[in-house]
């Protein structure tokens, strides 16, 4: 049987089966067919399915590998509860149709006591969260404030009355009065696990238990009650009560199967769940206000009033104290803004709602500016003075249903739902900005603060709160990275794992294209070198720069592998030209290598293996290095380069002069080229200061017994000056611009091919 209903289709249509059945039953009985005889049969036929349904899918959940081993274990318990309730029902039928036995209890009425015992230990093994011993404490006071409201109305309704009704055996009036102590300890069960539960929500299976139990006791107390006043029929309006009960226990167990190990958090109802002892003092208060309606003013219904207003009054005062705590616990003590745990609880309130046109939901992710220099140099409390201030700032920009929060440390994240577009949350950002803008007076000191924003509108419905505080992250570094002060929108072109990912692929798949930009001798135009610059022919943005991408290559260190690829391709290339053109022997390849490849342990292996592979003679090769690589060179890092320079490679300073450089390593370092950054011969022509840095490194060059080469050479005022500098080689776009391999290819035959 369990086999046979694993599969989705087919609990569903045992579940649409009992829910016809239900729809029948209720449809008889308001309908009035058949009379009192037939009404009793259609009644006590249909639970025999339901019945069986329910523990059939119970026993599913019992044995399910999908369920967590707690869970499982205590719908174990819940399925023998739930085979006691099916043993009860054939009973019944059995005895009421064919056996027509009239003995109180009789063996149904046994089942239906051993339902009980069962479920109320299922119920108090769900599985909730780890608690403390307070917590544990205030739960155990709640539950047995329900347990006691449910006490009173079951000693009113049923235990009081049954002490006392005539014609009663003592085990028979036991018996009877077990009944309800059952249903007190289902009800006592049932509060302890909606009050106790592991997700910000009451999970649905325990919904639909509670709504079962909850149906079946009050039918358990009509049934006692008939009994005790006339005797009780079968088809009467308590089996409306019990078969609905039953449908719900089939949902519940169909549900529990069908939920996730570990379900997405959704919007919780912790309001609704904590006002159970509320309401069940409130009921308690109610009963015993009817009862005592009778007696005189004086001294007891003063009494009872008074003691009923107390106790609300004390309500009333425990629900103030804990939103005064809930406030506390998600407020930050600083600014008086929300804390991290109240934006992470509303982000993923505002993550479980759906995505509608023309309404959008907006993350702000908020850093200072300049904060920590503030903090380093007047101290913590002029720090705590600009975080007031900042919150001030939002408050008066954000709307009234926007949450403000504070992370940590300079961090803010500013929460908007509901916005008319995506533009709106730009506009938002831009005021934040203009606002924050501002000086914060400290003593005698004028602080000037500012900011940078990241934002990021949800449009994936299936976007977690964290993934969008990631995405806002993501945005507010590409602002501080475009130079702060500004705010930017999250796009997937930020994900840094996403292009880290793409850009791999396009190593393997073959997408990038290294260009050549040639190097001149100054004085004649002839050909000395060529620079391999890799571009990205990608396949939606078009072809791509080094700006577009090496920064990320650098931060994930995807460069390492790019760093290779494109020296074997550039020496691929050299090496076909040099095959093709006889005289091209002399022009040499520069290729760029960054920090993170002089690094790597086995550089100098790569490079050898790159070579004999190609065929291109190590003694033509250049490498470029950055000079964070020669301010701090460790002696690894020297001696992979002084190996490279005893395979006959040559070693350059690439854009010298924008650093740190200490010339001391200059000495140390077996570099035999320096090449002058483009900014300072950008103003060569007409700048004195540029003029002098620029002649400063070429005197330089000539004290160490170096070759100089001059980037980014782009009018012949530049050349000229570089000239009379004592400049020999340049490169820019006034001689030529970076080249594909096939017009390189071209210039080279053209300039180094025999005349005929």
């Amino acid at each position: 049987m369990l086999t046979w209903i694993r599969t989705g289709r087919t609990s569903a249509i045992c579940v649409l089966v009992c829910a016809v059945l239900l729809v029948v039953q209720q449809a008889w009985f308001f309908g009035g067919w058949g009379g009192p005889e037939v009404a009793t049969l259609v009644t006590d036929a249909s639970y025999v399915p339901q019945a069986l349904m329910f523990t059939v899918l119970a026993g599913r959940v019992a044995v399910s590998k999908r369920q967590e081993p707690r869970t499982r274990r205590a719908w174990q318990v819940i399925t023998v509860a739930f085979g006691w309730q099916l043993a009860a029902h054939c009973a019944w039928f059995a005895q009421s149709h064919f056996l027509h036995t009239t003995g109180y209890p009789s063996a149904a009425d046994y089942c239906f006591l051993l339902f009980s015992p069962f479920m109320f230990a299922g119920l108090l093994m769900l599985p909730g969260q780890h608690r403390r011993r307070r917590d544990r404490q205030r739960l155990a006071l709640d539950a047995l404030i329900v347990g006691a409201g449910g006490f009173m109305a079951i000693w009113y309704l049923l235990l009081g009355p049954i002490l006392h009704a005539p014609g009663l055996t003592m085990w028979q009036r036991g018996f009877t009065a077990a009944l309800p102590i059952g249903d007190l300890l289902l009800v006592l069960a049932m509060s302890t696990a909606m009050l106790r539960r592991h997700q910000p929500e009451v999970p649905g299976p325990v919904r639909l238990l509670a709504g079962s139990i909850a149906l079946t006791v009050t039918a358990d107390v009509s049934y006692s009650w008939i009994q005790l006043h006339g005797g009780y029929t079968g088809g009467s309006w308590p089996d409306l009560l019990w078969l609905a009960g039953c449908f719900l226990l089939v949902l519940a167990a169909d549900q529990q199967y069908r939920r996730p190990r570990h379900p997405a958090p959704r919007r919780g109802d912790r309001n609704a769940v904590f006002l159970l002892p509320y309401a069940a003092s409130v009921a308690a208060y109610l009963l015993l206000a009817e009862q005592s309606s009778h007696l005189p003013l004086d001294p007891y219904g003063g009494m009872i009033l008074g003691s009923a207003v107390l106790t609300l009054l004390v309500m009333a005062r425990q629900m103030h104290a804990l939103r005064d705590n809930r406030e506390m616990a998600v407020t930050d003590g600083l600014t008086g803004l929300a804390n991290r745990i109240l934006v992470t609880e509303r982000l993923e309130q505002l993550a479980g709602q759906p995505v509608r046109p023309g309404r959008h939901t907006a993350v702000l992710l908020i850093d200072l500016d300049r904060f920590k220099p503030i903090n380093d140099t007047f101290g913590h409390e002029a720090g705590d003075v600009v975080l007031v201030a900042a919150a001030d700032a939002m408050r008066s920009v954000i709307r009234g249903g926007d949450l403000a929060g504070r992370l940590g440390g300079d961090e803010f994240a500013v929460l908007m739902p509901g916005l008319p577009s995506r533009e709106a949350a730009g506009a938002i950002a831009t005021r934040l900005l203009e606002t924050l803008r501002m000086p914060v007076i400290f003593g005698e000191h004028v602080l000037m603060v500012g900011a940078s924003i990241g934002v990021a509108v949800r449009d994936d419905p299936d976007a977690s709160g964290e993934t969008l505080l990631q995405q806002a992250d993501t945005a507010l570094y590409a602002a501080k990275r475009a130079g702060r002060g500004r705010f930017e929108y999250y796009s997937d072109v930020m994900d840094t794992k996403a292009r880290e990912a793409e850009l791999r692929h396009a190593v393997a798949d073959d997408e990038l294209v290294v260009y050549f930009q040639p190097a001149v001798a100054l004085a004649t135009g002839d050909l000395r070198a060529v620079e391999a610059l890799v571009r990205w022919n990608h396949p939606t943005r078009g072809l791509l720069g080094p700006g577009e991408f090496i920064d990320l290559a650098e931060e994930t260190g995807a460069v390492v592998p790019l760093g290779a690829w494109v020296l074997r391709r550039a020496c691929q290339e050299a090496a076909a030209w040099r095959a093709e053109t006889p005289g091209a022997d002399p022009l040499r390849l520069a290729v760029n290598m960054s920090p993170k490849q002089v690094a790597q342990a086995d550089l100098v292996e790569t490079v050898q293996t790159i070579l004999a592979d190609t065929g291109f003679p190590p003694n033509r090769l250049t490498l470029e290095i950055t000079e964070s690589v020669i301010l701090q060179p460790d002696p690894l890092t020297i001696s992979r380069l002084e190996a490279l320079r005893n395979l006959g490679i040559q070693l350059a300073v690439d854009d010298f002069g924008t650093g740190y450089s200490a010339l001391s390593y200059l000495r140390r370092l077996p570099v035999t080229v320096l090449k002058i950054d483009r900014s300072f011969v950008t103003g060569i022509a007409d700048d004195p200061e540029a003029r002098s840095v620029c002649e400063a490194v070429v005197h330089l060059g000539e004290a160490f017994k170096m070759n100089v080469v001059a980037e980014g050479i782009e009018t012949p005022d530049q050349a000229a000056a570089l000239i009379a500098m004592g400049c020999t080689v340049g490169q820019g776009f006034y001689f030529h611009r970076p080249l594909p391999p096939q017009e390189t290819a071209a210039l080279v035959h053209k300039r180094f091919a025999p005349v005929s």
